[in-house]
């Protein structure tokens, strides 16, 4: 039988969002339903509320999440209920040209649930990022279900379905920073603090963060930042050479997702450097550089999507470097907060002095 939980859904373009009752049908092939214990309020699910993503509303938003198995449906055999996961918006298909060629992290033809979510009245929900986890249950394709070790604490490793992923994966998957590389972090939320992370795991010695917000770089420290640098009326481009012998970084990553900030990148790599982009812009960005510098100074420019990770492979082990003590997911984790309190939490995402707030069970 279809289970009616409560859930936050965004109705309309900028609207404050909503807690309402949902329909959850039972598990159909290759599905499960999970009952969540923690979501992150990440800053993807205020751009579907703001209509940036698509228009398909109402959306059923949060993504960010981990939770315990509750049903399957036919034929799903890699999880089962009872089952701790953390849930991805990367299920693989393995049939696609990208999976083919032994690159499953580009799969172009991710699974999500065949069946919709709804509204008492039959209205289909729209799930953010095919997961919709702001709810006390939800319905993904088996796929999305990725085991961990139920030691770990929900509200921290929920955060690797997302943005803490995206950004370890935007320095060590996507810029490959190894041992004594030099990495220039511009934007410290989430997942920029990542990204420093990520470049720490991976031996970097010089890790520079750069933000607007003295805050942020305070934690940037605490996540590993060997220098921090204040943009404003600063030139970001020149300050990472003086810190990087006169060079520039071995690689720069973007996690604000402007024209201007990614101009900043492009000119404060070393040559044969590597910029990447893991910040998200918006339709209308437009971004002109020079063809010659393009050319000139070597390299690569990249974008990373969701950290060019395999959830299989990487969340278990992000995971165990948690449960050593060589991860602290913890220090990501602001606040813990009802269901109730999403709209709020947006409202602090533009105030500052939140990294994550996290959305957990009252069960």
């Amino acid at each position: 039988m279809s289970q009616r939980v409560q859930g936050v859904i965004a109705r309309s373009k900028g609207a404050p969002v909503e807690l309402t009752t949902i329909v959850v049908p039972d598990p159909g092939p290759g599905e499960a339903v999970v009952a969540i214990q923690a979501c992150g309020v990440c800053h993807t699910d205020l751009h579907y509320r703001e209509g940036g993503i698509n228009d398909d509303f109402p959306f059923l938003l949060g993504h960010e999440a981990a939770g315990v198995v509750e049903s399957v449906g036919a034929g799903v055999t890699d999880v089962a209920p009872g089952d701790f996961v953390v849930l991805n918006w990367r299920a693989v298909c393995g049939v696609c040209r990208a999976c083919r060629k032994g690159k499953p992290w580009y799969c172009f033809a991710t699974h999500n649930a065949g069946q919709k979510m709804t509204l008492e009245d039959g209205t289909e929900l729209s799930p953010a990022l095919g997961i919709g986890a702001f709810a006390e249950k939800t319905l993904v394709h088996a796929g999305q279900c990725t085991k961990v070790d139920p030691r770990a604490r929900a509200a921290a490793v929920g955060l690797l379905g997302c943005g803490v992923m995206a950004g370890i994966g935007a320095a060590i998957n996507t810029g490959g920073v190894t041992r004594g590389d030099s990495v220039a972090v511009i934007g410290c939320g989430g997942v920029g603090d990542g990204a420093v992370v990520g470049a720490a795991l991976a031996g970097a010695t010089t890790i520079i963060a750069i933000d607007t917000d003295d805050q942020k770089l305070e934690w940037a420290k605490g996540f590993g930042a060997t220098h921090t640098v204040n943009a404003r009326g600063v030139d970001v481009v020149e300050k990472v050479k003086e810190l990087t012998g006169g060079f520039g970084a071995d690689v720069v990553v973007e996690a604000v997702g402007r024209p201007e900030t990614y101009e900043q990148a492009f000119y404060a790599r070393d040559l044969a450097g590597t910029v990447v982009l893991v910040g998200v812009p918006t339709p209308d960005m437009k971004i002109e550089l020079p063809l010659l510098e393009i050319f000139g100074r070597g390299g690569a420019l990249k974008s990373s999507w969701y950290g060019d990770c395999l959830p299989t492979r990487d969340f278990p082990m992000l995971t165990d470097l948690y449960l050593q003590g060589r991860l602290d997911l913890d220090a990501f984790v602001t606040e813990e907060i009802p269901l109730g309190g999403v709209e709020e939490a947006f409202k602090k995402m533009h105030t500052g002095g939140v990294l994550r707030s996290v959305v957990v069970s009252s069960s």
